[in-house]
């Protein structure tokens, strides 16, 4: 009978020590600095075409007439 050229037994622990170690976590990505006071994001946002033609009729501006549209609505 010929000898296995392999140990079971390694194989099989090596086996379960791969399916038992841990993985690191990921580490957490850094936290933007606070935003002073008044500044703005950049957002995407999508929104009907019949709306932002309404508010770009008037012409430049049409993202402040938005930001304030969205204001009043938020009671700010």
């Amino acid at each position: 009978m010929a000898r296995r050229p392999y140990d079971p037994r390694q194989q099989a622990e090596a086996a379960f020590k791969a399916a038992t170690v841990k993985t690191p976590e990921p580490v957490p990505m850094p936290k933007a600095p606070p935003s002073p006071p008044g500044a703005r994001e950049t957002v995407s946002l999508r929104i009907d075409r019949d709306v932002l033609d309404f508010f770009q009729e008037a012409g430049p501006g049409w993202q402040d007439r938005i930001n304030d549209a969205l204001r009043k609505v938020a009671g700010k």
